[in-house]
Parts: structure tokens; sequence; C-alpha cells
């Protein structure tokens, strides 16, 4: 894969799949920007390019807020010059095995606003930079939970079933700009953010055997 030249931005971009996908890119030519709330982790993975001879940038993100991403996208762009490809692994995931009825609005609330409307953000403010070249990729982190059902989380197979329903409602529109925009669905991964929801799990199993 050649990808010498081509500018690309990553959200979550300080650990698990954003991290590995920043060094990855870089590792076959590309110029990148990490996004991510995680400022020391995004910073080691920028150390980590750098240190391979290639060419990396963090600016501190919170992608469930549009003035955010809004001024990470321009701040990007001008760094950069252009946006040639968003990749969007950014997300999060709570409430791992809580019934519905059990289920906290708050929860529901933190998991959406990162998951889909941080994605629904991402793609609003990188269209018009892409727009301006003519083109560009779009590539949306969504998961089987929210395609084939199956989550632990109520929340989170909502969300991803959301990602992949916006990839599909903005297809035709981006196509006229030409402007790609696909979604994938990883399997488990060993990621921090897996890793704690296994300890969520645990928790909460341990907590209703005690109770019986």
């Amino acid at each position: 894969m050649n990808l010498k030249d081509k500018t690309i931005v990553i959200t979550g971009g300080a650990t698990g799949i954003g991290s590995a996908t920043a060094i990855y890119c870089a590792k076959h030519g590309a110029r990148i920007v990490v996004g991510d709330l995680n400022v020391d982790e995004g910073n080691k993975t920028v150390q980590s390019i750098i240190e391979s001879g290639g060419e990396a940038y963090c600016l501190p993100l919170d992608i469930s807020q549009e003035d955010e991403v809004h001024n990470f996208m321009t701040s990007s762009e001008k760094q950069l010059g252009h946006i040639d490809v968003l990749i969007n692994p950014a997300g999060i995931l709570q409430g791992s095995l809580v019934p519905i009825e059990e289920f906290d609005l708050s929860t529901w609330n933190s998991v959406i606003n990162v998951n889909q409307k941080g994605t629904f953000l991402a793609v609003k403010h990188v269209v018009p930079i892409m727009k301006k070249k003519g083109k560009g990729v779009i590539l949306l982190i969504a998961s089987g939970a929210g395609v084939a059902g199956g989550s632990s989380s109520v929340a989170y197979g909502s969300s991803k079933g959301g990602v992949h329903g916006l990839k599909m409602s903005l297809e035709r529109q981006l196509a006229q700009h030409n402007i790609r925009i696909n979604d994938v669905c990883p399997s488990s991964i060993n990621t921090p953010l897996k890793l704690g929801v296994i300890q969520q799990q645990v928790a909460r199993i341990g907590k209703a055997a005690n109770e019986k």
C-alpha cells in the first residue's frame, strides 16, 4: 500500500485501533494528525511515528463537542495543507451487561454523544475541506454489534448501528463530490477499550453473584 504524501486525520488515535492505524498509515508514507482527549498517549503515538521517520502531529479533541471538532479539522488542514482521508475510530463502550430496564440515561447519552454524534460531527466538518480539493476518503468504524446485533451494551450497539446508517445515508450525497465513505466492523480486538469492557463485565457478574 502506498500512502506517500497522503494526509490523514485519525480521531481517537491515542490508543487501540486508532493508534495502530496511525502508525500503520505513517509507515506507508502518510502524514498524520491524531486527535484525542488523551493527549499524553496521543503524543506517544506521534513520537513513535516520528522516531520511525514519519510525520505526525497530535491535537486535543473531544469529538462530542462541535466547536472542538471544527477546530480540529481546520487546524489539521492548516497543518497539512489539506485532508485526503478521515479515519474515525473514536468511541467508547459503557453499560455492558446492563438490562434495558436498568440502563441509565446518562450512560446512554454519553455513548451516543461520542460514538454516533461524534461520528456525525467529524464527517460534517471534514467534508467542506475535502470538497475544496475535489476528492476524499472517509472511513468510519462501526461494529458487527450495530449490524448483526449481539452487543453487551444496548447503547453501544445502537450507536454503531447509527454509524452504519450514517454511512449508507451519505454514500450518494458525497459521491457527487468524489468523496468515498465506507465503514468497517472490527471484531473483538485486544485494545484498552475491550479490556475495560471485560473488567466491567467481571465486576457486574461478581456483584450479581454476591447478591444471590
